[in-house]
């Protein structure tokens, strides 16, 4: 087991790792739409997606795969009224390849954000 740690992506803000790899899977840490310094990208669904995808994709290629070996992912959103957007964001951005996935409903996230993504990732 080892830990995927890149600068491409924000810094974990409390006591855990941006990413671990155990055998051939890597299991990242869910991501919020915090840009690389730390700071919140704050905007509407659209533009937080579009961040915590762009975090996600920093990670997966830190431990040396791509978004095309995502096997699954899972969506926390703080209100699913918004699902309609994120899924166009989640879709424009995974294109044809469509891992596992599933969304919940939370009651609140860190930092307040609409949105946390997570995701199991092949690394054969």
């Amino acid at each position: 087991m080892h830990v995927i740690q890149t600068p491409n992506a924000p810094a974990a803000i409390g006591p855990y790792s941006q990413a671990m790899v155990t055998g051939d899977l890597l299991f990242t840490s869910g991501q919020i739409p915090l840009r690389v310094d730390g700071t919140l990208n704050d905007g509407d669904i659209v533009v937080q997606t579009t961040q915590v995808l762009a975090n996600l994709k920093a990670v997966i290629e830190a431990a040396g795969a791509n978004l095309n070996k995502v096997v699954k992912t899972t969506v926390f959103l703080k209100n699913l009224d918004d699902f309609v957007a994120m899924n166009k964001v989640y879709g424009d951005i995974f294109g044809s390849h469509t891992p596992a996935r599933s969304t919940v409903q939370v009651a609140k996230l860190p930092r307040d954000v609409l949105v946390e993504i997570e995701a199991i990732v092949s690394l054969t």
